[in-house]
Formats: structure tokens, C-alpha cells, sequence
């Protein structure tokens, strides 16, 4: 407190004796007391360090003595209370102040509508306007003031240097960030936290994030589904789909480390934790060239980057697992950031973990107990967990340095006996997913125009099985391992004020293995592939007025096959007056890591999708081209936006997509083409955010081999409709109501009257046409409800309930047939539905 007071008294002195140079009618408080006091007879209490240094303008000689008062607090830094008719006392404890500033952009004064400025360890603060101006009253006088906007340097600064006397507003003026993002076009899109950027990509901004139907934690991979052309079929974020792609067609990078796993729960919780993930940017087209992989979309996570300077941190749970996360400072220029989850479902079994595990396994060997059997017992133990670590030194200004790492882990453990004629048959089994990934970054500022960023990375995946019968004493065991180990170098120079240019080079070594042993029968098959990927880029970035477009190519290289791969890519944004612009995007991009979907090594039918290498025979590298045109209006926090597009990808396999149907084990390379059109509405308002969006698309297979070679692909979804409105009741009551609609997916039933077929010794589904029939339409509404409120000085917490699926829908999410055992000539439908009603409360505290 002592030392509080001591900075206070610092800048009270040199602020007051600059301004008392400066106007030589400015007198020294003293006098002006000691004048008030033989004018009023009253008496003055004060401590003499506190007013030895202040001076100020007399007030008016007319002004009676509560004026005269009201006068000296408003424009000086003291706090003058009356406590009789006689004595009144000055002091700098507990004042308060109103500060105000404009927030401009350092490249062009433009104005940053949207900033945060906030009261450090409070959750007071508030947002700049269209004019970049905030206000923020009661302000203690010692208090630290962030500003900070997305993609510029935050800056800090005492309440005493934001209080002007005069009503003069300071000009702050933030630098951008070299390594940030291009420019925010839209800062509050759908809800607090969601950010549109110039060159179309969506941002996630989990610091600042609202609330969405149904959540009731800012999941990073549930939350981008509310964008058009993103679904989930299976309401599963392990199988997101975007633009009629399937999810292994997503480059998912979390601090520029590739990640091959996604989920807890088997798909259904991201494994991501949203507290130290700072940021998540969505790009479905028009790609930067540093990227590759992933010809569908770009998922691009990454962690708080800057230096904290403060311990802070925060702890919370819900009815599926508990977390927490510190900021921890070492010293000025190193500090720690981790963050860990566990599952409480172990411990707790609540109706949430019920829901989520009977729709994770209602279509697996893992199951729980079957009516018409008796003597039959089963216990399962599911538990999932995961931790992230970062290291953050600054040498200085132009290097700083980052090392983190990730891990993501479930294990289902599953026990079943049946107990018959005084004889037990038994079986054991386990099932194991994990993720692991290292990485390193150096970013320098070589001068002011030139700048590079290093990035090196190992990631390492593995999902591991083993079903144990003891009756027969027979043991399988499969795995599916992934290592990949790679770095890139990006150089930046500024040519300009407004152009950009980036040149780079990664590589990547990809080694992928497949194995599965039987034990009695002996039988053991095992494959291995590996390979090298080099790829030199260069990119420029334009952005001026109304202008932006980005242009780059890279080149691939695969050392294996001694095939090169030319990759154009382009974005481009036109303003044609302030409330319409034109868009156009273009993109080629290579993936040479698939899924393949394995139905006779199903990993105990909870996970039958394993990563393969492409070969460049049966397995060919896949390629994408796509292209996209739209316009945009925005007016009044009123954005509309409609965009058409038209992808095409070749090069994937009939066991990567998972055919339910007489293709389900044929071998054939083919591709897929989607066309359609995305509609997005969004009206915001300072305490509410309206949106609906709208996608149609039609997404056809075509295999030449295959009759026919053209049908509808398994995630053809016609028409997807979806709704959302947030309000906030009071400032820290806010409501989420939403809902979405869409057309079912095919699948493909039996020739009716002639269900099966027989071949050899086996019976097969005899399928008709494929993908000629659809499901039901899925239809699903959703609720939220937050109330933030504070616990003690700078510690605050949140209460949030969540509810998905609210009328308890049952909708089929898939369908399938398998052969009567008690009818060989019948099949049997089995559909596999949605989840049902289900609840979730979340509590966290923040400090």
C-alpha cells in the first residue's frame, strides 16, 4: 500500500508541476485551501505530502462552499469530503476518477471500433465505438487500463494518464501485430467473440467469447457449426464436415503443431481446452500458401502469446469433467501457461455422462445390459483428460521465444461375463486414444521492415485396442500410429505501408503405422509408410481503403514419389461503396493423410477409422480446386452475406468414405464434386445478436469402376437452416436460444422382396441404388443461460446451464442393415439416433 501510494504521489507531483509551467494561473492547492478556509470558516484536513505539489486554477470567487468543492474534485486528483459543518478532509484513498480516450490504428489513424479497453483484475471494462472512443466512470485511481483489439499490441496505462481535467480525450494509438492476422472486418459477429477478417476467415476469440445455444463453455469445435457450410452429420465434432468435405479433410494445427485427434468422448466434446486457447481461425477458402494439407478447411488454434506480467488463472466444472488454468510469471521476461482437464464421470454419474455415453456406443460391442440375456454382466470405466503447457521468453523486443505442448488421452476400459449352464464366458477389453505434441516458435524482428517466424513440431498419434475372449483364450489387439516431425520458416517484408510480401519453406516427415495380431489362430499383419514432404511458398498481401487481396503459389514436393504439386492461391475483397463489397477466392491444395474407414478392424466398433499414407497406387494423393464468389452488405450492425462455391476433389478412396452399401469392400478411386450457396444473416445490437444462415449444396460421388458412377455422396445434405438470437436480460444475465434444420442424409436400403444375396458360404445385404434414399430431417433446438457475477475484488465467476436438444427430438443420424442371423433371406435396419435431452451446468471462478 505504502508503495501504491508513493507511485500516486509521483505522478500527482509531475503532472501537476508541468501543467502549473504551462498555465501561470494555476496556484498551488495549499493557498487555495488556505483561502477557503478564512472564506468559509471552516477547516481543512489533510496530510501535507498529499497537497504540497497540486496546483490548480482558482475557482470562481462567486462559488459558495459546497461549489467550490464540487469544483476542486472534479479537477484535481484528490478527494475533498465534508464530515460537519467545519471540517473537511483531502485525501487520495479510495478515488475514483473518469477516464476517456480514442483508440486509433497506427498505420492510418483509422479508428478501431471494437477495442477492449478493460480494468486490470476486474471484469469491468468496456467497448470502443465507431468513432473509437470509450468512456469509463468510477475508475480507481491507481487502476492499470488495458486497450488491446485483435491484431495490434496491447498497451497498458495508469487511470491518471487517461483523466483530463478539460473533457480532451487521449489519442491511443496500438501498433499492429507482424505475426497477427489481417485486418477485422466484422468485431462482433453472431456473438461476443466471433470476429469476421478481411480476407474471410472467422475468428474465435475465447477470452471475449458470448454464449451459444445449447453450450454452456466456449467449445472451440462445437462453436464453429454455427457458420454456414459447417455441419456435423453425426452431431459428432470428431466428423466435421465443411462444404460437403469429411473431417479428415480438416488441417487442424494448435500452435502450428498438426494434430491428428480432436475429441473426448469419442467426438463428442472438443478436446481442445478454450482457456489458454486465445484465438481460432476458421478459413474454408482462399487460403494463406503457408498452408497445405486439409483440402477442405483450416482450423488454425493457437494459445495467449504475450507476456502476462501478473499470476491469474481460474477453475471450473460441469457435469462431464472439472479444469483449470494459470498464467504463472517467472520473471519479466519468462512465464508459464498450462492448463489441465479430467473427466469427473468416474466419480459422478450424472444424466449428461448417461446421454453422452449411450450415444458414443449404442452402435458398438461396448454396450450395456442386454434384456434377453441373463446371467449377463458388464461394467465399463470410461476416463478422458488433457493438458497443455506453454514457456514464453522475450530475449528482448525483436526475439521472443515460445515452447509448449499438448496432450489429449481417452481410455475406455469394458468388462462383460454371461454366466450359462454353470459355465462363464468372458471377455475384457480396451480401448485408447491419444494425442501428443511438442513445439518451438522464434519470432524476430530483424528491422523494421523485415521479420521472420520459426516453427518446429513433433506430434504423435495413437489409438490402441485389445479385446480379450477368456474362454478361448484368444487376444486382438490392433493399432493405428501416427508420427509426424516438421518445421517451417516464414520471412515477412514490407514493401510498403500496405504490401506484404511472405516467402517460406516447410518440411514434413509423416511415417504412419497399421497393425493387428489374433493370438490363436496365430495371425499378424502389419504395415508401415513414410513420407517426405518439402514445400517452398510466396505470398503477397495487399490492403489499402477499400482494397484487399492476397496472392500466393506453392510449390510441393514429395521426395518418395519425385512428384511435384503447384498450388495458385488468391483472395480477393472489393469495397464498392460503405455499405456493399465483392469477394472472390480460389485455392488448389494436396493431402497425403487420409482415414480410411475399416468395418472388419473396427477397433471394438467404437472407432473404425484409422490414418493411411497415400501409395500413388491404390491410395493417390488427393487434390482439391475450389472457387468462390459472393457480396456482402453491411449497414446499421446489419451484415448479409451470400457467397457461391464450387469445390471439387480427386484422388479419394471408396474405403475412405465408408460406404454402407454394395461398395462397402471394394477397392476404386474416385472423386467428389459440391456446388452451392451459403446465406448468412446477422443483426447486433448493444445488448442482443440475431442471426440466421442458410446453405443449399449438392454433392455428387463419381466412381468410374463402380455402376453407377455417379450418386449422391454419403453427406449430401440439400438444405441446412439454422437460427440463433442471444440477449442480455441485465449486464451479466445473458440468454442463448437457437435451433437448426436440415434436409436428412442418404443411405441406401435393400432391393425389397429380394433382401440378401448369397455368396460362397456368406450372406451379403443385397443394397439397391446407392445413396437413393434420405433420413428423416434432422431438426434440433437449443438454449443457454450465463449469469457472471463478482466474488471479491478481483476474483469473478460464472454460472451457466445449457440445454441441447430441448423437445427430446429423436432424430436418425444413420442407417444401416445387417443380415437376420435367425432369417438369412431378411436384413435387420439398425438406426442409429441423436442425442436426447441433455442437460449441462457449468460453474467456473476466475481470478
Amino acid at each position: 500500500m505504502k508503495n501504491s501510494r508513493c507511485i500516486v504521489y509521483m505522478v500527482l507531483w509531475a503532472a501537476n508541476v508541468c501543467f502549473s509551467q504551462n498555465n501561470p494561473n494555476k496556484k498551488p492547492l495549499a493557498e487555495i485551501i488556505a483561502a477557503a478556509e478564512q472564506k468559509f470558516d471552516v477547516k481543512f484536513s489533510y496530510a501535507y505530502d498529499d497537497v504540497s505539489s497540486v496546483f490548480v486554477e482558482e475557482p470562481d470567487v462567486s462559488f459558495n462552499l459546497q461549489q467550490t468543492l464540487n469544483y476542486l474534485n472534479a479537477n484535481i486528483l484528490l478527494n475533498f469530503k465534508t464530515l460537519d459543518n467545519r471540517y473537511i478532509t483531502v485525501s487520495v484513498i479510495e478515488k475514483t476518477i473518469s477516464i476517456c480516450g480514442f483508440v486509433l490504428a497506427s498505420e492510418n489513424k483509422e479508428a478501431l471500433f471494437g477495442a477492449s479497453v478493460t480494468i486490470n483484475n476486474t471484469n469491468k471494462g468496456v467497448i470502443a465505438n465507431e468513432n473509437g472512443k470509450f468512456q469509463l466512470d468510477e475508475v480507481p485511481l491507481n487502476a492499470i487500463i488495458t486497450v488491446s483489439y485483435l491484431g495490434f499490441k496491447s498497451q497498458q496505462w495508469q487511470a491518471q494518464q487517461l483523466f483530463s481535467e478539460n473533457k480532451n480525450c487521449k489519442q491511443i494509438v496500438l501498433i499492429e501485430n507482424k505475426e497477427a492476422l489481417n485486418q477485422v472486418l466484422i468485431t462482433k459477429f453472431l456473438t461476443t467473440g466471433f470476429q469476421k477478417l478481411l480476407d474471410r476467415s472467422t475468428v474465435l476469440n475465447t477470452k471475449a467469447f458470448g454464449i451459444l445455444p445449447g453450450l454452456t463453455d466456449p467449445d472451440i469445435l462445437q462453436s464453429i457449426q454455427v457458420l454456414p457450410g459447417v455441419e456435423s452429420t453425426n452431431e459428432s465434432i470428431a466428423n466435421i464436415n465443411v462444404r460437403g468435405g469429411t473431417n479428415d479433410q480438416n488441417l487442424m494445427l494448435w500452435d502450428g503443431i498438426k494434430m491428428y485427434h480432436s475429441g473426448h468422448f469419442f467426438g463428442l466434446i472438443s478436446a481442445y481446452n478454450p482457456n489458454l486457447t486465445n484465438k481460432v481461425i476458421v478459413t474454408k477458402n482462399g487460403t494463406s500458401s503457408e498452408f497445405s494439407d486439409g483440402v477442405s478447411s483450416t482450423v488454425n488454434m493457437f494459445t495467449k502469446n504475450e507476456l502476462i506480467g501478473k499470476f491469474s488463472g481460474g477453475a471450473g466444472a460441469n457435469l462431464i469433467s472439472a479444469d483449470a488454468f494459470f498464467e504463472i510469471p517467472i520473471s519479466k521476461k519468462l512465464e508459464l501457461h498450462i492448463s489441465g482437464r479430467r473427466s469427473i464421470t468416474d466419480v459422478f454419474n450424472t444424466p449428461t455422462y448417461t446421454n453422452y455415453f449411450d450415444r458414443s456406443f449404442q452402435d458398438s460391442d461396448i454396450k450395456t445390459n442386454d434384456d434377453n440375456i441373463e446371467n449377463q454382466t458388464t461394467t465399463s470405466d470410461f476416463v478422458f483428460y488433457d493438458y497443455t503447457a506453454k514457456l514464453l521468453f522475450d530475449l528482448n523486443e525483436q526475439h521472443k521465444f515460445r515452447a509448449n505442448v499438448i496432450g489429449i488421452d481417452n481410455n475406455l476400459d469394458y468388462y462383460e461375463s454371461i454366466t450359462n449352464n454353470n459355465e462363464t464366458a468372458s471377455k475384457s477389453s480396451n480401448l485408447a486414444q491419444k494425442n501428443l505434441g511438442f513445439g518451438g516458435q522464434w519470432m524476430a524482428d530483424w528491422n523494421s521492415k523485415l521479420s521472420s517466424h520459426f516453427t518446429a513440431y513433433y506430434s504423435k498419434y495413437n489409438v490402441d485396442a485389445n479385446d480379450y475372449r477368456m474362454e478361448s483364450d484368444q487376444l486382438l489387439t490392433q493399432t493405428n500410429e501416427v508420427l509426424e516431425t516438421g518445421f517451417k520458416l516464414n520471412t515477412y517484408y514490407n514493401l510498403t505501408d500496405f504490401l506484404t510480401l511472405l516467402n517460406g519453406y516447410q518440411f514434413n516427415e509423416t511415417g504412419i503405422l497399421n497393425e493387428t495380431t489374433v493370438t490363436r489362430p496365430s495371425y499378424d499383419k502389419t504395415k508401415k509408410d513414410v513420407l517426405l514432404n518439402h514445400a517452398l511458398y510466396t505470398q503477397a498481401e495487399y490492403k489499402k481503403g477499400g482494397t484487399f487481396f492476397r496472392v500466393g503459389v506453392r510449390a510441393n514436393y514429395f521426395q518418395k514419389f519425385e512428384k511435384v504439386l503447384v498450388e495458385p492461391r488468391l483472395n480477393v475483397r472489393q469495397k464498392l461503396s460503405n455499405q456493399f463489397a465483392i469477394k472472390l477466392e480460389g485455392e488448389f491444395k494436396n493431402q497425403s493423410a487420409t482415414q480410411i474407414v475399416d468395418f472388419q478392424d473396427d477397433f471394438l466398433g467404437v472407432e473404425n477409422r484409422r490414418w493411411i499414407l497415400a501409395n500413388e497406387k491404390t491410395i493417390p494423393i488427393s487434390e482439391s480446386k475450389q472457387a468462390s464468389f459472393g457480396w456482402e452488405f453491411n449497414q446499421n450492425n446489419l451484415n448479409v452475406d451470400v457467397t457461391g462455391f464450387y469445390k471439387t476433389v480427386e484422388g479419394i478412396t471408396a474405403s475412405n468414405q465408408g460406404f454402407y452399401n454394395n461398395f462397402q469392400y471394394m477397392n476404386a478411386i474416385g472423386d467428389y464434386t459440391v456446388k452451392g450457396l451459403e446465406f448468412l444473416a446477422n443483426k447486433t445490437g448493444n445488448d442482443y445478436s440475431a442471426w440466421a444462415s442458410y446453405t443449399y449444396s449438392v454433392n455428387n460421388y463419381k466412381f468410374e469402376t463402380f455402376i453407377p458412377s455417379v450418386f449422391p455422396n454419403n453427406v449430401d445434405i440439400r438444405h441446412s437452416i439454422s437460427i440463433g438470437f442471444n440477449y442480455d436480460i441485465l449486464e451479466n444475465l445473458k440468454i442463448s436460444v437457437g435451433g437448426m434444420w436440415r434436409s436428412g442424409q442418404p443411405y441406401t436400403s435393400p432391393v425389397e422382396g429380394n433382401e440378401t444375396v448369397q455368396s460362397g458360404n456368406s450372406t451379403f445385404v443385397n443394397y439397391d441404388a446407392p445413396n437413393s434414399e434420405n433420413l428423416d430431417e434432422f431438426k434440433r433446438l437449443d438454449a443457454s443461460l450465463s449469469y457472471k457475477f463478482n466474488m471479491y475484488q478481483s476474483t469473478y465467476a460464472s454460472l451457466k446451464v445449457g440445454v441441447l436438444n430441448i423437445m427430446n427430438t429423436k432424430n436418425i443420424i444413420n442407417r444401416y442393415y445387417k443380415v437376420n442371423p435367425n432369417d438369412s433371406n431378411t436384413t435387420i435396419q439398425i438406426n442409429n439416433a441423436s442425442l436426447r435431452l441433455t442437460p449441462n451446468v457449468s460453474f467456473r471462478v476466475y481470478f
